[in-house]
């Protein structure tokens, strides 16, 4: 419990600092119940019982809410701080040195945590040490060394200047580091581009926290704070730099309501469907009909020949999907070349010839699955039943329409279910074979041909293309969610009643 409360409280420390007070007032709330809970001798069960349900809360509920709350948001880039944060980035990219400005000899320093900083020793003598979130704050107890800059300073560890000079990432850090003057962030800020001296930076733009402006001294435009978290000018001109805010319902909005956005994801919708009933379905069948066919005692080799047929179950999804990628291409591609002569068939290029490539890819994955299912199902089926039925003159054709298979969909279905579930979100075989493509003409985000919803998830969160919309990507995933949730449940009942017949 020692282990589990220092834990917490570094959570817990992180988070605030850090502004995360929704995570942090979970982890309050779990710290106190595991103490009441462990330390009394009371509530047995829940000594038991807490672990579990503290990982479900943290890795399943606070999840699912947290995507709930970024839904409602314009997260994204652009849109990824606070306002204060918006404002000292807009700042930043408008710097320029200031003319005529002094240059302060400057050690780089580093704090307790490893964050790097400046010492400056000022045009009073004094030492001032500050780091990009902390401003230039006065110092008593430093030395200043025979060139005029900090060499010991009390609470900071001075970096050497030969690691400076001579470190690559430390030196890419250090030009890159800005430490403000004060906490106006009109004053400025110190940047250095040796490690060794440092001068005063002042950006064209300047911050009216009064008026909630942005003004450029240069032009002379002034750009007003928007409640859609952007600063924008009365020309319609935007600043790269915003904020999150609330937006409502405008995410959820905007899925079926942009006309370039809800084509492209009609289109993927639809797909998605396509993709995942037709990989069941198909897999299912196949795998039903080599289960029926290898658990025939007539068959000679029948153990051989279902180790061969369960090889690409062995198969690692992701790598079976590069080389198969490899496999389809027009060029060098042994699909075009053994199997239609050499004739160049753009498989990754065409958006019916991709789906159909895409979909043959997940059933050759996924068919030995139903096969070792069904094999061990139809072992299971009793032969009591068969045998009276074979009595009562069913053919082959009957007992299986009348017995088999519906004793075997009553202990397949749940299976069939979760295989859906997965199947409509196969994210590795998507991404791996084509990474969704061939593109949807005019579609925003990348949106491809093979994509499914998860993948187009993926592309509107933008991971790979760097321009992320976080919060309409989370309205998607909640759709996603319900959709894939409401179908479960549809399925599950249709299996109660097989259950019962």
């Amino acid at each position: 419990m020692a282990l589990v409360n220092a834990f917490g409280l570094m959570v817990i420390f992180s988070a605030i600092g850090s502004e995360s007070w929704l995570i942090a007032g979970v982890m309050i709330a779990l710290l106190v119940i595991a103490d009441v809970v462990y330390f009394t001798k009371k509530a047995l069960p829940l000594k038991y019982l807490l672990p579990g349900l503290s990982f479900l809360l943290i890795f399943q509920v606070f999840i699912f809410v947290y995507t709930g709350y970024i839904a409602f948001t314009n997260y994204g880039s652009g849109h990824a701080g606070t306002k204060e944060q918006a404002v000292n980035a807009a700042l930043i990219q408008g710097e320029r040195r200031v003319e005529d400005s002094p240059t302060y000899p400057l050690s780089v320093v580093r704090g307790f945590g490893g964050e790097l900083g400046f010492a400056v020793v000022d045009g009073d003598g004094d030492v001032q040490v500050g780091t990009e979130t902390q401003p230039l704050e006065q110092v008593e107890d430093a030395e200043i060394g025979s060139t005029g800059a900090p060499t010991e300073v009390a609470g900071w560890t001075v970096v050497p200047r030969t690691e400076v000079l001579t470190d690559p990432a430390i030196q890419e850090d250090v030009v890159a580091l800005r430490v403000p003057v004060s906490d106006d962030p009109n004053d400025g800020s110190v940047r250095t581009r040796d490690g060794t001296t440092g001068s005063i930076y002042l950006s064209t733009l300047v911050w009216d926290e009064a008026a909630d402006t942005i003004t450029d001294t240069e032009t002379g435009t002034v750009y007003h704070a928007t409640d859609r978290g952007s600063f924008v000018s009365e020309d319609g001109e935007r600043l790269p730099a915003g904020w999150y805010v609330n937006v409502g319902f405008d995410n959820f909005a905007r899925l079926f309501t942009d006309p370039a956005l809800a084509g492209a994801l009609l289109s993927v919708t639809a797909w998605t469907f396509a993709f995942a009933i037709l990989s069941v379905a198909i897999s299912f069948g196949l795998g039903l009909l080599f289960a029926l066919v290898y658990n025939d005692p007539r068959v000679r080799g029948r153990r051989f020949l279902r180790t061969l047929f369960i090889l690409p179950y062995a198969f690692p999804a992701f790598m079976a999907a590069l080389l198969f990628r490899g496999m389809f291409n027009a060029e060098f591609g042994i699909i075009n070349d053994l199997f239609f002569f050499g004739a160049d068939i753009n498989w990754l290029g065409d958006p019916w010839l991709a789906r159909g490539a895409v979909l043959f890819v997940n059933i050759w994955l996924s068919y030995p699955y139903w096969f070792l299912v069904c094999t061990g199902a139809l072992q299971s089926l009793p032969a009591d039943t068969l045998e009276a039925a074979s009595i009562d003159g069913a053919g082959r054709s009957r007992q299986f329409r009348a017995i088999v298979l519906p004793l075997l969909l009553v202990s397949t279905g749940p299976l069939l279910i979760s295989s859906f579930a997965f199947s409509f979100n196969n994210f590795t075989v998507i991404y791996m074979f084509n990474n969704g493509g061939p593109g949807i003409p005019g579609a925003p985000y990348a949106l491809g041909a093979t994509d499914i919803l998860i993948s187009a998830i993926y592309d509107i969160a933008g991971v790979s293309q760097g321009a992320a919309d976080f919060g309409l990507a989370s309205a998607l995933s909640i759709i996603v969610f319900i959709v894939v949730g409401v179908i479960s449940a549809l399925a599950f009942r249709q299996t109660r009643k097989l259950e019962e017949f």
